[in-house]
């Protein structure tokens, strides 16, 4: 038999629709349900890569996560990562597919209809509940006519429907009766009930709105969700915040500044950093906020050129050496890497219409874009080094279309499981002062994190911190966390019930 669904739709984008899958997929994993998440088409620069080397949203392999199973690409058939304004590449079932603007999009939506329909099969056909999570607002009436991840897939998935709302930025009633108003009566069918997220106050003073709402539309409103700051998820196109701070009266706090590149992506790379109590991480956008910091972390771009020009124009290539004369390790993580470079080129315009741009030049090596992207799961051991000891186990994923030819001046990072030369995986000067790595993801391994930070407060002086931050119990707190939170604020029994 096909799988059972329930979807999660939304008023609009950021009101809580990753988050929320993620906490239903949690419930039904703990409940015994073999449960996957499903997303038919994201818009989103953080992306992760199977086992088998295909390219998805991010948000899905975390809902993944919470499910007990691994990422799969037909959780996830379509991806779009946006280049520009008006222009993302397009990546079907995990490979990409060229880059297009809007137009040129919608112009195939008869194909993609086929690739998100065969994916959603596939998925039925596997597990017994998907819990589906929908993009933006099913109330786009400029966009019905070329939907793939809202109504349609509802209808297709024959799926019960929640509607979310943000309380948080205010209208809430207003927001969910004109996106219930703007549906079909079709639509309207599908809709279960609503579910009021980020709320804080009296929920008394709520109760009567609440109660008119229902009388409106004719449906409940099933849940009222508290606003939570502390919840962690990998969302799909969330915008960092401007700091983490490190916790009170911690021991051997460092600080740790992150360049916001304005094309920035996979910066969940960063997350066991902005969530280790004895580490502050601070984003960076001017070369006025740097300061001095023990490290400076150049992240991922889908626009390295464009990224690393501006840099140059706003003098903060300039203050990011500075800052390495002073002291401070430099970590380059894929475009990043590529931006520690001395020439990125770019001669086919494939992600920017400049041809090249000079990189900070911290190492002798150019890099060079080429049509293929290279997507794989990969397990590294560490070389010894100043910063390392041999044999640090270490896995990670590669997502870039940068191909590098490398000089002499600096040591590989880790040895080659195969003919790759293993530079292709990271590199690191002899002084240890400059690392850089195409690797995404090899911040989670606790073991790798801790001797960068053990390097760190070694040659600065600075004490070990009395509990070492262990990053994959933290994730499973915060997955059990999203469980008990709609555990304690959805009624739960009457959506089962339309399931089961």
């Amino acid at each position: 038999m096909a799988a059972k669904t329930l979807m999660i739709q939304g008023t609009g984008s950021g009101v809580g629709k990753s988050l929320l899958t993620a906490a239903f997929c949690r419930y039904f994993f703990q409940a015994g349900y073999k449960v996957a998440p499903f997303k038919a088409q994201n818009m989103a620069l953080n992306s992760f890569v199977t086992q088998q080397g295909d390219e998805m949203g991010r948000a899905q392999a975390y809902q993944a996560e919470a499910c007990g199973i691994k990422p799969e690409v037909s959780m996830n058939p379509i991806l779009l990562k946006p280049t520009g304004d008006n222009n993302s590449q397009v990546i079907l079932m995990g490979k990409p597919n060229g880059s297009r603007n809007a137009k040129n999009y919608y112009s195939q939506y008869k194909e993609h209809q086929k690739i998100v329909l065969s994916a959603l099969e596939e998925m039925r056909s596997k597990y017994d509940l998907l819990i589906i999570e929908g993009a933006g607002s099913p109330a786009e009436i400029n966009l019905k006519k070329t939907d793939l991840v809202n109504m349609f897939i509802a209808e297709k998935a024959e799926a019960p429907v929640l509607l979310v709302g943000d309380i948080d930025r205010g209208g809430v009633f207003a927001w969910m009766k004109g996106t219930y108003d703007l549906l079909s009566k079709r639509e309207q069918d599908r809709i279960i009930g609503f579910i009021i997220n980020k709320f804080r106050g009296d929920i008394d003073l709520l109760k009567p709105g609440i109660e008119q709402f229902e009388a409106m539309v004719d449906k409940p409103v099933l849940g009222v969700v508290p606003y939570f700051k502390d919840l962690i998820i990998d969302e799909e196109d969330s915008i960092p915040q401007g700091s983490y701070s490190a916790e009170l009266n911690v021991q051997g706090v460092l600080n740790i500044a992150v360049i916001q590149l304005p094309r920035i992506s996979n910066f969940t790379d960063l997350s066991p950093f902005a969530h280790d109590p004895s580490i502050s991480v601070r984003y960076v956008h001017h070369a006025s906020q740097l300061g001095n910091p023990d490290i400076i972390i150049l992240p991922g771009s889908k626009n390295t050129i464009g990224d690393m020009a501006s840099l140059n124009k706003q003098f903060l290539s300039h203050e990011i050496l500075k800052c390495h004369q002073s002291g401070s390790l430099i970590l380059g993580i894929c475009g990043g890497f590529q931006m520690l470079g001395k020439t990125i080129k770019d001669p086919d315009g494939l992600e920017s219409q400049e041809k090249e741009v000079a990189g900070l030049g911290l190492f002798d090596f150019e890099t060079t874009f080429v049509s293929e992207k290279l997507t794989r799961q990969i397990q590294l051991e560490t070389v010894k080094s100043r910063v390392f000891p041999m044999g640090i186990q270490c896995e990670g994923y590669e997502i870039h279309m940068g191909r590098t030819t490398f000089g002499t001046s600096y040591q590989a990072l880790f040895s080659s499981p195969n003919e790759d030369d293993p530079m292709n995986f990271g590199i690191i000067n002899q002084e240890g002062t400059v690392i850089g790595t195409y690797l995404h993801g090899f911040l989670d391994q606790d073991q790798f994190r801790k001797n960068i930070l053990s390097y760190i407060r070694s040659i600065k002086d600075i004490p070990e911190p009395q509990n070492q931050f262990n990053y994959a119990q933290f994730k499973t707190k915060e997955l059990n966390k999203l469980a008990d939170l709609i555990k304690n604020s959805i009624d739960l029994k009457t959506i089962e019930k339309e399931l089961f």
